[in-house]
């Protein structure tokens, strides 16, 4: 798996409730992504990026949270990927398209997911404890592990929820290289290695103010 393998209403204001967040229905993003201008596209992936990381973080709704954790189940995949994919990968939406890939992966293969990730630990164990899932990691652990990094994304430090994410690809990227034999194989665990270091340099810059 690398991440690019894969190829809805605003609501109004009601009275002591806050405003849903822009971009979070289907209508929005495409039409944000829908522009056949590249810089008016290039503007929409990083506003989009950055309004829903700063409502997501702005609010303390529990169900806002869960929405933004599952907006690619929301909105699809195909859109994020519409908006988000071909930006920069050590960017805020690029960043933020990684982390939805990932959970994306680990929801439609926990099995494949859960023996990778189980067969890379001894090869990367530090990487292991950083990323933090309960043990024995099984499918629902993983499940469980990349809902909790996007919940960090929005209401906890972005810079470690990038981190355990980075860690994340780093045991499945060592669990696959070793289980797995042929070129397609190999290719895959180097791309998500270096989704492992975009991920990484994407904290980096997040605790410099320069990730955008």
């Amino acid at each position: 798996m690398t991440v690019d393998d894969h190829p809805d209403r605003p609501a109004a204001r009601s009275a002591g409730r806050p405003r849903r967040p822009l971009y979070l229905d289907s209508a929005g993003l495409e039409a944000q992504a829908g522009s056949f201008d590249p810089v008016q596209e290039a503007q929409a992936a990083h506003e989009s990026a950055a309004i829903l990381v700063h409502r997501g973080r702005a609010s303390d709704d529990p169900e806002l949270t869960a929405r933004l954790v599952a907006l690619a189940e929301e909105v699809g995949l195909d859109t994020l990927a519409h908006l988000w994919a071909t930006r920069p990968a050590r960017s805020l939406p690029g960043a933020l398209w990684r982390l939805y890939v990932l959970r994306d992966w680990v929801r439609r293969d926990p099995a494949g997911a859960s023996r990778e990730y189980a067969a890379g630990i001894r090869y990367a164990a530090v990487n292991h404890v950083v990323a933090g899932p309960a043990d024995p990691p099984g499918p629902e652990e993983l499940r469980t592990l990349l809902d909790a990094v996007l919940r960090g994304v929005f209401e906890g430090d972005l810079a470690v929820a990038l981190e355990r994410a980075a860690a994340f690809a780093r045991v499945v990227s060592a669990g696959r290289a070793a289980e797995s034999e042929g070129e397609a194989a190999a290719t895959q665990a180097a791309d998500l290695l270096a989704t492992a270091e975009d991920l990484t340099a994407s904290a980096r810059a997040w605790r410099q103010g320069a990730l955008a």
